[in-house]
Order: structure tokens, then sequence, then C-alpha cells
């Protein structure tokens, strides 16, 4: 059975984003992008909430632009891995290898996990925060940036 992983960059006092809803206090160095690779690439199939979705959509195309490697490396891994969006509010998704499902299913999560042969990512804190109340979480990593963001 495929293990459930969720991975998240939070500010020192625990956020996850800044009063205003900004994640450019915790845009990372030049180590932790190959880092984060590393743990990344072995999960094929990423569940989404629809603000994460959109946060990372720009991998879509990230390709065409001028990144660092680790940078592409990593888009790399995004447009390899099946996504899936849990959204009430999205109808369509403009990414390969998406699909979207109109809410959170703790059984068809559970299912997706035993049919699986590689590890799952989740992202997004409100739908981490239900596969975690739901008791499907089996990891969660997280990245500590030195900074205080006080609110969020």
């Amino acid at each position: 059975m495929a293990k459930l992983i969720y991975s998240a960059i939070a500010s020192a006092d625990g956020y996850i984003e800044d009063p205003g809803g900004s994640i450019d206090w915790g845009m990372p160095d030049e180590e932790l992008p190959g880092f984060i690779n590393e743990l990344e690439q072995p999960a094929r199939t990423c569940l989404y909430g629809r603000r994460m979705y959109e946060a990372m959509l720009y991998r879509e195309t990230a390709h065409t632009t001028v990144q660092p490697r680790l940078f592409q490396e990593f888009t790399g891994i995004w447009q390899a891995a099946e996504k899936i969006v849990f959204s009430k509010t999205l109808a369509s998704v403009s990414s390969a290898r998406t699909r979207v499902e109109p809410a959170f299913e703790p059984g068809l999560v559970r299912q997706l996990k035993s049919a699986a042969e590689h590890d799952m990512r989740v992202g997004g804190a409100d739908l981490a925060g239900q596969a975690i109340k739901a008791g499907l979480a089996d990891e969660v990593r997280l990245f500590l940036v030195p900074v205080v963001v006080g609110d969020g």
C-alpha cells in the first residue's frame, strides 16, 4: 500500500502563508529544491485542493521558460505525476494527467492508496487537514523557514 505524504513549508511560528495570503517569504534557497526533489520523486500521484492546484499550475508550462536546473527538475516531476484536484467550484482543469473530483472522499483516497505502486502526495493545507483527520496521511514533512510571519 502506498503512503500518503503531506509536505509543507512553514514559518518558524507555524504559518504557511502571511496575512495577505502570500508565500513569498518561504521561497527556497539553492539547496532546498534539490532536497525536496529527492523526497518528492518517488510519489507518482498528487492530491490537491483547488488553491494549491492553481498555485502549482504554472508548472504545466514552466519548462518553456528559463529556470534553475533544480526547478526544471521539479517541473518534470510535477508534469509526470497524476493529479487529482478536489474542488466543489472547479469544473475543469488545464493540465495534463489531471482530473477533478467534486469533494474529498476518504473512501476514494483509501482505494487510491491500496491500488498505487508508488507513494502519493497531498498538497494544500485544507485538503491535507481533511486527510489527516480521516487517518489517511502516513507522513508529514514540515520544512521550517527561519522567518516569523506572525499571522496568516
